[in-house]
């Protein structure tokens, strides 16, 4: 991908909370940047979990997407740069959480993550994907993330209320389709905290697919104790431990998400 072409925009939601969301997005980000795709991981929830998870302690946050929403600084100038090579990030803080208020008088209050990223773009980023990381609910900062995006990846994890959270969400990007941005597109469905022991695992892995075929990865995401440690030590697991199953996994995530992007352009 040329440095000059605009970033491909990711937004990793599902409005059900638990899913492994953050955990994709820092794990995908860490994974696409180690094998030679600059990513920027945009933190826009209010919980700033992704910043805690690259390790940008909350001391380091001085500007953050709050500021970014809010017009008091550019996205460029709120980028902060991670331990990962190839890897950067605009954090968040609890701030963000007040950002609803002020952006609901602004005139393109839908708009703004997406005029920010344009101009971001626009000054040369050598940024090859941005995974923005959004909250667990339908807010205006979701509908900013979902405007501002090329595609959506969807965190699902394999329990028995799954499907009921996905129709939910398959409602909002098509409501956002109609409304904000229609080129917006399904990208694909990854399916996290899969227990090969739990035959409920295989049960809700085996609806998914029939019920939504190609759309979702070849590749699932194990339930695994260092992913979950990992964001303790202010690190993703790939850097925790490259070598567990969970690392593993995100790694053939990122190598699967680049081959559907290749087809995706070829088409």
């Amino acid at each position: 991908m040329s440095p000059t072409k605009k970033p491909r925009v990711l937004v990793v939601a599902n409005q059900k909370g638990g899913v492994g969301k953050t955990t994709t997005a820092i794990n995908l980000g860490t994974a696409l940047a180690a094998i030679g795709e600059p990513t920027l991981v945009i933190d826009i929830d209010p919980q700033g979990n992704a910043s805690t998870g690259l390790g940008v302690h909350r001391q380091d946050r001085a500007t953050t997407t709050y500021e970014v929403l809010t017009g008091q600084a550019s996205l460029a100038e709120a980028v902060v740069p991670t331990r990962i090579p190839g890897l950067s990030l605009v954090p968040a803080t609890v701030d963000l959480s007040g950002a609803e208020l002020e952006l609901a008088d602004m005139a393109r209050r839908n708009f703004v993550l997406k005029d920010a990223l344009d101009e971001y773009s626009a000054h040369g980023s050598n940024v090859h994907y941005v995974l923005i990381d959004c909250p667990p609910s339908l807010t205006l900062l979701t509908l900013n993330a979902m405007a501002a995006a090329d595609a959506v990846l969807v965190p699902l994890q394999c329990e028995f209320f799954a499907l009921e959270g996905l129709s939910q969400l398959m409602k909002t990007i098509e409501l956002v389709r109609d409304k904000l941005n229609p080129g917006l597109e399904m990208q694909g469905i990854v399916l996290t905290m899969f227990d090969k022991r739990n035959k409920l695992s295989d049960q809700v892995a085996d609806d998914v697919r029939a019920t939504l075929g190609e759309k979702v990865y070849a590749t699932m995401i194990p339930r695994n104790v260092r992913i979950s440690e990992a964001p303790s030590h202010g690190v993703p697991a790939l850097v925790y431990d490259l070598r567990c199953p969970g690392s593993q996994a995100y790694i053939k995530l990122a190598g699967e998400l680049i081959q559907r992007e290749r087809l995706r352009v070829a088409a």
